[in-house]
């Protein structure tokens, strides 16, 4: 009974990402490109999947899964790594996502984006990624930070610290270069 519900919850979030896949990539002529020509949306199931048998503690299946999401996408999320429904990751090539990271609902990902650690320590060691934030090409976001709703990372910015809501960061390392007094979802894109 637990692996239908498992299964039921993974299914319910491929939905929830194909919608947000559909809204936030132009380049789609009809559902059909992102349901058999995306690469970065087929990367995203295998690591519903995976994430669901990891849930299982089916972990040598979960890693199975995840391998084939490296080779064939070029994109390594750790099965543990909890990404809430309703992300979408933009041209997925390159994208890591360790396995204490956790990403909210509305995000979109660009391609070389890492979301990774600078300690090899036991316990929370990757990034906390607020909801509706935009991370721009190869930006990488390192150690147990949290970035907060709303926020817009620059493309190769390197965030080695805590960004506050709804502001703009750019840099190696990463600064705040603008504060948004509203954080609609449609100024984002």
């Amino acid at each position: 009974m637990r692996f239908f519900n498992e299964f039921h919850l993974a299914i319910k979030a491929m939905k929830m990402d194909y919608h947000l896949g559909m809204r936030f990539d132009p380049s789609l002529k009809s559902k059909w490109d992102l349901i058999l020509f995306s690469a970065s949306f087929h990367g995203l199931v295998l690591y519903r999947l995976s994430h669901m048998f990891w849930k299982l503690r089916w972990k040598f299946l979960a890693m199975i899964f995840r391998g084939i999401a490296r080779v064939r996408y070029s994109m390594d999320i750790h099965p543990a790594a909890e990404i809430e429904p309703g992300i979408f990751i933009d041209h997925g090539m390159g994208v890591v996502i360790g396995d204490t990271a956790s990403v909210g609902s509305g995000t979109l990902i660009y391609h070389g984006v890492t979301l990774g650690s600078v300690h090899l320590i036991k316990g929370k060691r990757h990034p906390t990624i607020g909801r509706d934030v935009l991370i721009g090409a190869n930006a990488t976001v390192l150690g147990p930070v949290k970035i907060c709703d709303g926020v817009k990372i620059g493309a190769n910015s390197v965030v080695i610290h805590d960004v506050p809501c709804a502001c703009t960061v750019v840099g190696n390392p990463a600064r705040i270069v603008k504060i948004v007094e509203s954080k609609k979802r449609d100024d984002v894109v």
